[in-house]
């Protein structure tokens, strides 16, 4: 049996964090040092999100968690306490990790990411008007830039296909002008469509 087919079994198919009916990805809890065959849990694509960071936290999708702390799978209670300590500000979320509790070894692996000390923003890239950006969006430059290294000059109001987001850095994105691949800070374009 394969390592999502007894995570479906034990959840129900249900995400393991916020009971959503489309929980398809197995997710790994880390930090690499703790991995085992009990750090994976079954959750949806807006708990993915949320959890690396690449959509704001939803306040009301993260309710739920308030009976998710509660399962007797480690790796649940884990992301549940990150969850909850992200979303510390809400006097809901601040009540639940008061009454939570986990043991010496689960709160240590908790910890050890140590994204219990972020708060809750999450930094997206987004272009000159403050729309988010995704991999594969469309945007248009609304400068003209000159291509350092090279003889290119991307005009203003030149199409750029299929993005690719720089990681680790919210002001950068890449994309292709003319065929060749060139890195453009975000606050020169503006997302298409």
């Amino acid at each position: 049996m394969s390592q999502e087919s007894r995570l479906k079994a034990r959840s129900g198919g249900l995400c393991e964090l916020c009971k959503a009916p489309d929980a398809s990805n197995v997710y790994t809890v880390g930090p690499e040092s703790v991995a085992s065959a009990d750090t994976d849990i079954l959750i949806c694509h807006k708990c993915v999100d949320q959890i690396e960071k690449k959509e704001p936290l939803d306040s009301k999708h993260w309710s739920v968690l308030t009976e998710s702390m509660w399962s007797e799978v480690p790796a649940v209670q884990v992301m549940s306490w990150r969850m909850l300590n992200r979303l510390r500000q809400e006097s809901w979320a601040a009540d639940q990790l008061d009454m939570m509790y986990l043991d010496d070894a689960t709160l240590a692996w908790a910890k050890a990411s140590g994204d219990h000390e972020n708060d809750a923003s999450v930094e997206l890239h987004r272009d000159c008007n403050g729309n988010i950006l995704k991999e594969g969006d469309s945007v248009v430059l609304i400068k003209s830039l000159d291509v350092k290294g090279s003889t290119l000059n991307a005009r203003m109001g030149t199409v750029v296909k299929n993005i690719r987001l720089v990681e680790n850095n919210t002001e950068q994105i890449e994309g292709k002008i003319e065929g060749q691949v060139i890195v453009i800070l975000t606050k020169y374009v503006r997302k298409q469509g």
